[in-house]
């Protein structure tokens, strides 16, 4: 089968497509064949090695992971002895972060309960651009954050997956939100529902004097008191990702600084999958609209990887890997 492969550590060319063996479910696993994956923060920091966490995680020298990618959609090809919730034929779809990688190759084993099945009227390219951003999405605002009805939501770092995302599940509690992000990307983030958009290489959202219920940032570039001043009393402050050094001094010294200030910090832990019961029935009786940027043939998983760390995408970069 074709593979995009990782070798060694360094820039996004380093990957190669390369011819491997096709693997072989073991017992609790399905051999899915691959129809979409999609490309975000895990394969972007694996590839190069950094921060060094990844290094510690998978290895000093060389990873120990050669296949990247963990989003995927496609159709169970085979199913283990042991498997009981998907046969030969389910379409499916999922986060396989916490299952091993995979993603970018033409078929992938997984356990069947990294996967869900996926709605008959979503696509494959939707499918894949939904289980890592709609969970830290939604998880971000309702389990966290605690999202109420009507209140004000700012979304720094909306252009990409979980802000075009985050958007829809607010707007279902009538809320008020002002996207944050790069010029070029604002007259989508106005098409997707936000409210008011900011170009942040314009204008500094926490010197402005709006105060909002709820910050949801998927960038974190910042310490936490810089983005308490921009709450209401008993606002909240929810970080999804972005800088280490920052996202650590969110866990450490934000719940402390925004107790004194009568605000909360909070960082969320991904549950990979825990809630896309709740995303197939938006899609069904709402609708979700995916922002797509690509796809991309798998062959060119390097030229994609290159275009999100540049943060010159909006939504999220998928990949077709086969029709």
């Amino acid at each position: 089968m074709d593979a995009i492969v990782l070798s060694r550590y360094g820039p996004p060319e380093v990957l190669e497509l390369r011819d491997v063996p096709k693997p072989e479910p073991k017992e609790d696993e399905v051999l899915v064949r691959v129809r979409s994956s999609a490309v975000n923060d895990w394969d972007w920091c694996f590839v190069r090695g950094k921060p060094l966490i990844y290094r510690l995680m998978f290895g000093m020298r060389r990873p120990k992971v050669s296949i990247l990618g963990v989003e995927v959609s496609g159709t169970v090809e085979a199913v283990g002895a042991g498997v009981t919730r998907f046969r030969p034929g389910d379409d499916v779809y999922g986060d396989i972060s916490e299952a091993g990688f995979g993603g970018f190759a033409e078929f992938v084993c997984v356990r069947e309960d990294a996967l869900v099945r996926k709605p008959a009227d979503m696509t494959f390219e939707q499918a894949a651009a939904l289980p890592h951003a709609a969970m830290l999405a939604y998880q971000g605002l309702v389990e966290v954050g605690r999202i109420r009805e009507g209140e004000r939501i700012l979304i720094n770092g909306a252009g990409g997956g979980v802000g075009t995302i985050g958007v829809q599940i607010a707007k279902r509690y009538g809320a008020e939100v002002t996207g944050v992000d790069r010029g070029f990307k604002l007259d989508i983030l106005r098409r997707v529902g936000f409210d008011h958009v900011i170009d942040f290489e314009k204008e500094d959202f926490t010197a402005s004097g709006q105060r909002y219920d709820l910050i949801l940032d998927t960038k974190t570039i910042r310490s936490p008191s810089r983005y308490l001043g921009s709450l209401h009393k008993g606002g909240r402050y929810v970080t999804v990702g972005g800088h280490l050094p920052r996202l650590l001094q969110a866990v450490t010294i934000g719940p402390l600084v925004g107790r004194l200030r009568g605000k909360r910090v909070r960082v969320v832990a991904l549950k990979p999958n825990k809630d896309l019961g709740y995303v197939n029935e938006m899609f069904e009786t709402h609708g979700i609209e995916c922002v797509i940027d690509g796809p991309y043939p798998l062959r060119e998983v390097p030229r994609a990887l290159r275009h999100f760390g540049e943060a010159k995408h909006v939504g999220k970069i998928v990949i077709t890997v086969a029709p």
